[in-house]
């Protein structure tokens, strides 16, 4: 499965999402998945709701790399009719005022993860894209950033003055200059590779606590939102949001009009328009 993942160029993240969704899938009936069949992903999927609880997005990912196995792996046959994708839910993502953001930003645990998260305010990058960010991608003279996004579909972003300052520290102050990631991983930044999208995670997530955000599902991808929606409410228009997000379909872009304070509070209830006296007759 893994190499017909590979040959078809899928990315590295949905190549890790389906493997482990394939190992969960043989773990659940502690058998080889070459000795399942239709029978037995329609109780593993019934199971994803029942005993996993997994919200309907996850399971449609799981019953995708399943699909992926059965017909590209195995070669077998797959009814969509007996194994149908759950209906999708629809809700709309957590949004921190400007103060709030800044406070999660004040409230990071070292330098360096005050640093990862002014990236992700500053640019509506994916944790795994600001990972995996390379020293050629910060481009000062252009100031932007270049993005190798989900999807291999690549994009600029602004690179913000603060922000450039603000790598500029965190360069002067690194002992050993790495030669390629912006984010090199090991304790004192000195690994071949980049750090993991873990990091910044834990980055975001510790800060939530300390700014005492943690009942509002403070993530990474939260400043993602609030890059679009605050961009949104000062003016920029949904064509160049979507654009710097990376989002394939604009219809992805419009969920921020329903965030956008700006555009909620240029409608006014009908209420306001009624003709109702003062107070009620006793």
């Amino acid at each position: 499965m893994l190499e017909e993942l590979e040959r078809r160029n899928y990315a590295p993240r949905t190549i890790e999402t389906y493997i482990h969704a394939v190992k969960h899938f043989a773990r659940h009936f502690q058998r080889s998945p070459d000795q399942l069949g239709p029978e037995h992903i329609r109780e593993y999927q019934a199971a994803l709701f029942k005993k996993y609880k997994f919200a309907p997005n996850t399971v449609n990912q799981r019953v995708a790399a399943l699909r992926f196995l059965f017909i590209k792996t195995l070669k077998k046959p797959w009814s969509v009719a007996e194994t149908p994708y759950p209906r999708r839910t629809f809700n709309l993502p957590t949004v921190l005022s400007q103060e709030e953001v800044a406070r999660l930003i004040d409230s990071a645990r070292t330098p360096f993860h005050r640093l990862l998260l002014m990236a992700l305010y500053a640019t509506g990058m994916r944790r795994a894209e600001l990972a995996s960010l390379k020293i050629t991608d910060v481009d000062s003279q252009r100031m932007v950033i270049h993005v190798r996004g989900k999807g291999r579909k690549d994009r600029d972003v602004m690179l913000s003055p603060v922000l450039l300052e603000a790598l500029r520290e965190y360069w002067r102050g690194l002992k050993c200059k790495p030669s390629v990631w912006l984010f090199p991983g090991g304790c004192h930044h000195t690994a071949n590779a980049p750090i993991t999208p873990k990091v910044v995670y834990h980055a975001c997530h510790h800060a939530a606590q300390r700014a005492g955000l943690q009942r509002k599902n403070v993530h990474p991808h939260t400043l993602r939102h609030c890059f679009a929606t605050h961009l949104l409410e000062s003016g920029a228009d949904l064509r160049t949001i979507q654009m710097l997000l990376g989002h394939s379909d604009l219809e992805e872009t419009t969920i921020y009009l329903h965030l956008s304070q700006r555009h909620l509070s240029a409608t006014t209830s009908p209420l306001d328009a009624l003709p109702l006296r003062n107070k009620p007759e006793k």
